[in-house]
């Protein structure tokens, strides 16, 4: 069982926010509307990562079968269910239950097992459940302490495993993509979803990571186009949303 003194990264305005929206979460046209955009391309990265780091041939029919992945922060399952169908054995969690509730539903619908669950990191790591890979994207910005957070996110990861999160860069064109773009221009997100003094720099996420012992093996950018409308990868462009991975000492 894991020892670490019992603290809640749950930050209650945040859950409600995400709440508020929970029936949208499978609308592409509605507040997730970035998210599905968003989604092909994190799941390119994190399956990459996946690949790698268990010498896993993508191209396979269930190339991820026997890994366990958590993705903590699921909201509806945007990034549960694509793991699933890949193999992988998945639990999706979440602070906020209207979401874990509308994630089962859905996955159920399209026959997939996915272990939904109403609870939090801590919860977890004090029942000493441990993951190959542990998944914290978009979610490390909303969280009430990220350096807390991401030492519970360790203990959630087993030796040998990783870490994958994501979230926005603190710049000004963060502020500009997904504040003024995201949620005054385009009204994707209700006003007040993001808080950029909140948001976090490559650095910060990735001192905050290794202060916890794990090794930060990758940090990517996930690039908006406005012209083709498009995401794409970049290793030199995370000045607005990016990607960390994280492995965990065997």
């Amino acid at each position: 069982m894991n020892e670490r003194p019992q603290t809640s990264s749950i930050d209650p305005a945040e859950v409600a926010k995400f709440q508020a929206m929970s029936q949208e979460w499978w609308d592409p046209q509605g507040k997730f509307k970035p998210l599905h955009m968003l989604n092909p391309t994190r799941l390119d990265y994190v399956t990459t990562q996946i690949a790698a780091q268990f010498g896993r041939d993508r191209d396979a029919a269930l190339p991820f079968e026997g890994l366990t992945v958590l993705d903590i922060g699921c909201g509806g399952g945007l990034m549960s269910e694509p793991l699933a169908r890949l193999g992988a054995t998945v639990t999706g969690a979440d602070a906020a239950s209207e979401n874990t509730a509308i994630a089962a539903l859905h996955a159920k619908k399209q026959g997939l097992d996915i272990d939904y669950r109403a609870t939090t990191s801590e919860a977890l790591a004090a029942e000493g459940h441990s993951y190959d890979i542990v998944m914290a994207l978009e979610i490390v910005e909303h969280v009430a302490d990220p350096a807390e957070f991401i030492a519970t996110c360790r203990d959630l990861v087993k030796p040998g495993g990783m870490l994958i999160q994501s979230t926005l860069n603190r710049t000004m064109r963060s502020f500009g993509a997904a504040i003024i773009g995201a949620e005054w221009v385009m009204r994707w997100l209700p006003k007040g979803t993001h808080d950029w003094n909140r948001f976090i720099t490559p650095d910060e996420l990735s001192a905050m990571t290794e202060a916890t012992g794990m090794q930060v093996v990758d940090r990517c950018g996930m690039v908006f186009n406005p012209l083709g409308f498009s995401w794409s990868l970049s290793h030199r462009d995370l000045s607005v949303n990016y990607a960390l991975t994280a492995l965990r000492d065997a």
